[in-house]
């Protein structure tokens, strides 16, 4: 039986093609790896205004605005600042309220709102680092 030493399995050129594509698929990999991991260390910040009330009488100085809100981003919030028509307010007599964790459900009371009968009133929610993380406009009811 006679062996051929002279054929080789491979040339020269398609070697280097394969080696490259291969290198090219295992950066990919990595690189798409890499990002989910950092995404997830990351996380995002945002809190959806579920409800709101408006509570007390239209004109009373005594008269405050409830809303109901849920940490809808991948980690805790702790809100700072609620602004309401941009003018900062104070919430449940505290001026840091911790958001929670994912999911979870809150309501704060923001009291002397001052609000009038049919005027629309904006709602910023800012988290500690300044950041808007949840708005809302509703209309104070009618008369």
């Amino acid at each position: 039986m006679k062996i051929l030493r002279s054929k080789k399995a491979l040339s020269p050129v398609v070697a280097s093609i394969i080696l490259i594509a291969v290198t090219v698929a295992v950066s990919i990999a990595v690189a798409a790896w890499m990002g989910a991991l950092t995404i997830g260390f990351m996380g995002s910040s945002s809190i959806t205004i579920t409800d709101y009330s408006f509570v007390g009488t239209s004109g009373s100085a005594n008269n405050s605005i409830t809303i109901t809100m849920k940490n809808t981003g991948t980690k805790q919030v702790i809100i700072s600042n609620v602004k309401v028509n941009n003018i900062v307010k104070t919430f449940n007599g505290t001026s840091l309220l911790n958001a929670g964790a994912v999911g979870e459900i809150l309501k704060i009371n923001m009291g002397s709102a001052g609000w009038s009968n049919g005027n629309p009133y904006k709602i910023d929610l800012f988290d500690s680092s300044g950041s808007l993380v949840g708005s809302t406009q509703p209309t104070a009811p009618g008369t």
